[in-house]
């Protein structure tokens, strides 16, 4: 009997998890209402470099992003007066947990899940209110010579992680990685070919209708680079030169 309670109970927290899930995403892409964005910066490399950075960052440095989505959204006939509302968070100090480049499914799904719980546990200790969704964003200092690691962004816990370069001059660019994990938070899908980063076309072109179809002028937010050739892109210096094409809109119900 007890056996039989203990196991009625825990099914009925893991259907209210879920459901408190659904609901979430549900309302986090109805457009009805601004979404509550909320970025805390990490120093990702422990250098002086991105500590002194982070010390200047404000506010305002993503305004980008919010104006980037109201307009995307004014595009596809939404009227909300501002759909994201950005807040910057005090500093973390640990690093989320890493996956391995070799995990496997279960490997990514056990990873996904200490991430949830690292993200909450981390952000509660500033968030007297949860927002609807947190983005850490790491900082590298410019000068050292590596490549970032791969962002990523979970719309099961809406949360991301942006690795990103502590630079003035990189201000632009990092939004544009900030702005494409936070949609993948609201269930946009990447359009971007993973072996060799060419976005593919149509969905992942901004102009898929273009004659000729090379050099692009723009990108689409989630193919993530404007392609000048077949074989050749760059990365958007700002969400100027960046939009969000049908099928993404589709994906996060800006269009219906």
């Amino acid at each position: 009997m007890f056996k039989a309670i203990r196991v009625t109970v825990l099914l009925f927290i893991l259907l209210l998890v879920a459901v408190n899930t659904w609901l979430a995403q549900a309302r986090s892409t109805d457009w009805n209402n601004s979404l509550w964005v909320k970025i805390y910066p990490i120093n990702g490399d422990g250098s002086q470099a991105s500590d002194n950075y982070i010390k200047t960052l404000e506010p305002g440095d993503f305004d980008a992003i919010e104006s980037f989505i109201t307009r995307e959204a004014s595009r596809y006939g939404k009227s909300v007066h501002r759909p994201v509302r950005i807040e910057l968070g005090r500093q973390v100090k640990d690093q989320p947990p890493e996956i391995e480049q070799t995990s496997g499914v279960f490997g990514v799904m056990l990873w996904s899940l200490k991430m949830r719980w690292w993200a909450s546990g981390t952000a509660d200790a500033q968030d007297d209110i949860d927002p609807d969704v947190r983005i850490f964003v790491r900082y590298h200092d410019p000068e050292q010579q590596f490549a970032l690691e791969n962002s990523v962004g979970l719309q099961k816990g809406m949360v991301g992680v942006v690795n990103a370069y502590a630079s003035r001059r990189r201000t632009g660019s990092n939004n544009v990685i900030i702005a494409h994990e936070f949609l993948h938070t609201l269930g946009a899908t990447d359009k971007y070919d993973r072996s060799n980063g060419m976005p593919i076309a149509p969905h992942g072109l901004a102009e898929p209708d273009r004659s000729p179809l090379y050099p692009q002028t723009s990108a689409e937010i989630m193919g993530g680079r404007i392609p000048l050739a077949i074989d050749d892109a760059i990365t958007p210096a700002s969400l100027s030169y960046v939009i969000i094409g049908p099928l993404t809109a589709e994906e996060i119900r800006l269009a219906e």
